[in-house]
């Protein structure tokens, strides 16, 4: 069994900075693209930002240049720090995992997700 567990969310003040971790636990054999994602209210859930176990990565428009995801592959760990916050980027953040388990499973795999208000 995979657990990703979300930590770093809460409220800020627009051109505020907040930063997301996801660390991901259990019966793992490797773990491919990490990503985050985001779904607002009455919206649909929407890719942010991702980064593949080398260093590529990719970003929605609306975040390119304020947002950066990185990952610690030795913590399995993937990290999205946001700068210059807009009341737009308020919604609810996933983590995602694309994981082969120790059994030879390979899916994604969802955090439960942490809030983040801007907001004056």
């Amino acid at each position: 069994q995979v657990q990703l567990v979300e930590s770093g969310g809460g409220l800020v003040q627009p051109g505020g900075s907040l930063r997301l971790s996801c660390a991901a636990s259990g019966s793992i054999f490797s773990i491919y693209a990490m990503g985050w994602y985001r779904q607002a209210p009455g919206k649909q859930r929407e890719l942010v930002a991702a980064i593949t176990n080398g260093i590529s990565t990719n970003y929605q428009n609306s975040v390119k240049g304020r947002f950066t995801i990185s990952r610690d592959n030795a913590k399995n760990t993937v990290i999205l720090q946001m700068n210059s916050l807009k009341p737009e980027d308020t919604a609810v953040y996933y983590c995602n995992a694309d994981v082969k388990d120790g059994l030879g499973n390979r899916r994604g795999h969802w955090g439960q997700g942490t809030q983040v208000t801007v907001s004056s």
